[in-house]
């Protein structure tokens, strides 16, 4: 399904569910995430609730149940979420947000993710967001930080053997886009 077909909007409480299993899969089998454990439906709706509140982007893509191009009459399926969240509690911190995003498994490698930030970018820096920071988890992989690459992000610092799970250490790579300057572009 390309990702000209999905609807980016903003999260609702009908999508907890999505969300939550969503991100279920990458707690209990990958380390992309530290969490340990899924959090609940409820824990997913006072994060909602935190995050739209202090006026910060919470997002969902849906594409069609049946896989085809979207009519009015199709079911939409939440296939993906992104988030900005405070970088830090302190007040000096307010104006820079960490991104969060996450695909289901088997909706990578369409354009999903790359919809989900530039929607989220923009709607950051709508909300007086200056720097977004990027926390990525040494997965052996490198498509997430490949992504946050193409929307302007630079390497910010490593940290290493910061994170354990699921029987080894795990590096955080940090990557940080500063939004005024993607704004002149």
């Amino acid at each position: 399904m390309p990702a000209s077909a999905a609807v980016i909007r903003d999260a609702t409480h009908a999508d907890l569910d999505a969300i939550a299993a969503i991100f279920g899969h990458y707690v209990t089998e990958t380390v992309v995430t530290f969490e340990e454990t899924p959090p609940t439906v409820e824990d997913w709706a006072r994060r909602l609730a935190e995050l739209t509140g202090r006026g910060l982007p919470f997002l969902v893509a849906e594409v069609p149940a049946g896989g085809r191009t979207a009519s009015e009459d199709d079911a939409l399926t939440v296939v993906g979420y992104a988030y900005a969240g405070p970088w830090r509690p302190k007040p000096a911190y307010r104006h820079t947000a960490e991104d969060a995003i996450y695909l289901a498994p088997g909706r990578t490698g369409a354009g999903l993710g790359a919809a989900l930030l530039d929607a989220l970018l923009t709607r950051c820096a709508e909300a007086g967001v200056r720097q977004v920071v990027a926390v990525i988890a040494d997965s052996g992989s490198d498509v997430s930080a490949a992504l946050h690459r193409r929307f302007g992000f630079r390497p910010a610092g490593l940290l290493a053997g910061v994170g354990h799970k699921h029987g080894r250490w795990i590096d955080t790579q940090l990557m940080q886009c500063d939004l005024t300057a993607r704004a002149h572009q």
